[in-house]
């Protein structure tokens, strides 16, 4: 496979040649990652309310997985902000939300009582999920270099395949962007 190397702050995006789609990005490029066109990875985990949440129960749907870093920090509630206010929206076209982060059941209840988040947010406590989907890698923040979730954002289409894949994501207006996305497949 023919690809470009892009390189964005710190980051390499991996492009196929022919048809221009994400098929490796981060800091921890090179290692296994999700890629458009991909199958969603097999996981189970529990969400805010202990309930077990399989990748197949949501086989035959339309959805979206965001990967954020932490529950109550800015840019994690200006995101979990804006899908909540647009989740009747998604849910009038069919397509379902949720939210992975390494949080626990008990910050992401907290937080879903807070922000008012109908949607399942999902404890990816032992970052297994977020390495299934290669966004748990090094990050660089005012010159410290540590381990986190990279903010991105995976759309998935009713075959379970991933078509869509937002690498580097700006909280404000995002819950648009992707909405929009999942529009113009119609």
């Amino acid at each position: 496979m023919t690809h470009v190397s892009i390189h964005i702050k710190d980051s390499t995006v991996f492009l196929d040649h022919k048809s221009q789609k994400v098929i490796n990005y981060g800091l921890n490029a090179g290692k296994h990652m999700v890629a458009e066109g991909d199958t969603v990875p097999k996981f189970e985990v529990s969400d805010a309310n202990g309930v077990k949440v399989k990748s197949s129960s949501f086989k035959g749907k339309k959805h979206v997985i965001y990967f954020y870093p932490k529950d109550f920090t800015p840019g994690c509630t200006t995101e979990a902000d804006e899908f909540s206010k647009n989740y009747k929206k998604f849910q009038k076209e069919g397509i379902e939300i949720i939210g992975v982060s390494p949080d626990d059941e008990n910050s992401h209840k907290k937080f879903c009582n807070k922000m008012g988040i109908e949607f399942p947010l999902l404890a990816d406590i032992d970052k297994e999920i977020s390495n299934l989907f290669g966004v748990w890698g090094k990050k660089k923040f005012m010159g410290r270099e540590y381990m986190g979730v990279m903010r991105s954002t995976f759309l998935v289409n009713e075959k379970g395949k991933i078509f869509k894949i937002y690498p580097k994501v700006k909280p404000a207006g995002h819950s648009k962007e992707v909405l929009q996305d999942f529009l113009d497949l119609k």
